[in-house]
């Protein structure tokens, strides 16, 4: 007789208004990945199913609010669930730190012949920005926070980070936690400023990414990845780059909020943060750009900023320098 495979459902952080509730996440096989298990092996067989997902399409999901509203939900081909709608004023249901908390489980359990529901709860997160927020940090995470390589010859460095280094052993930049924590509680240390982390990575590396910034003291924040694009989809590749569509996406959610931005001088972050800067007028506080170990990388970015006074913006080869700009500043 077969074993049955287990299922899960992993809501991810996400961010909406208190009006407006956005929730997305994904069911799947539950693969039994053990984030704290060592060994190349261990690593390299937890990276495999990560990517060889077993994904749930068209299963009913029923989500459930402390209000006692009940929202109900199908995932896609793709195993993914979105509900995007307007509702009644959250406020009651959102924590003193801009949490909304809510549960998700599958309907019909029983309807699922060949798998079982072990534990048929899972709790979901929504950040709202709060009525005292000073400002939004809104925050690449390669090489801007997590030590990668993306800046590296044919980007392997990533590639074999990714693939054979296990989480526990990865490096945030120095300081880095520190800063974000400071950012976050803000000038007056009691406002609980979101923070918004956003990557090219794909959603295949969620829980991953969600570990290592709770092991690394980040503040809790949205997580925002990307789909991932198999050899044989179809499906219209995106006019916008994901990072910058993101990002708009975000600040025309909270249209009365200012941001700071950070990333690196490795990819596209100074490229993309010029172009939100133009089409979002008086909306970017800071920019703070982390370098990278490529010289002709560097030389170009210094270059992209060096009559560029729209905002300030801080190329950062130490967090401590970071922190005495945002001090400058008035942001903490």
């Amino acid at each position: 007789m077969f074993k049955k495979d287990k299922l899960q459902i992993i809501p991810f952080k996400t961010y909406g208004t208190l009006t407006d509730l956005y929730l997305r996440g994904r069911a799947l096989e539950d693969e039994n990945i053990d984030l704290h298990k060592k060994g190349l092996w261990s690593v390299f067989v937890n990276t495999w199913k990560r990517f060889e997902t077993d994904e749930i399409e068209n299963a009913a999901l029923k989500i459930e609010l402390k209000n006692e509203v009940s929202l109900y939900v199908k995932t896609d081909s793709e195993g993914y669930f979105l509900v995007d709608e307007a509702t009644e004023n959250l406020s009651k249901n959102i924590s003193k730190d801009g949490w909304l908390n809510y549960t998700i489980q599958y309907e019909n359990p029983a309807a699922f012949k060949n798998e079982i529901v072990a534990n048929n709860t899972f709790t979901g997160e929504m950040l709202v920005a709060l009525p005292n927020t000073e400002y939004g940090v809104i925050s690449d995470i390669d090489d801007t926070i997590l030590h990668t390589g993306v800046a590296s010859k044919f980007k392997w460095r990533a590639v074999f980070n990714t693939f054979f280094i296990h989480v526990m052993s990865r490096k945030a930049l120095e300081g880095a936690a520190d800063f974000y924590s400071q950012l976050h509680r803000g000038k007056l240390k009691n406002n609980c400023n979101p923070i918004f982390y956003v990557s090219n990575s794909p959603w295949n590396l969620y829980k991953y990414l969600d570990f290592f910034l709770k092991k690394n003291n980040f503040p809790k924040g949205a997580i925002l990845l990307r789909d991932l694009r198999h050899l044989f989809d179809k499906t219209p590749k995106p006019k916008i780059p994901h990072k910058y569509h993101e990002i708009q996406n975000i600040l025309d959610t909270y249209p009365k909020l200012s941001f700071i931005l950070i990333g690196d001088c490795g990819e596209h972050d100074p490229d993309i943060y010029l172009d939100i800067v133009a089409k979002n007028p008086n909306r970017i506080s800071a920019i703070y750009l982390r370098s990278v170990k490529n010289k002709k990388k560097m030389s170009r970015v210094t270059q992209l900023f060096k009559d560029y006074t729209e905002v300030d913006v801080l190329l950062v080869y130490n967090t401590n320098e970071a922190i005495r700009h945002a001090k400058d500043c008035g942001f903490i």
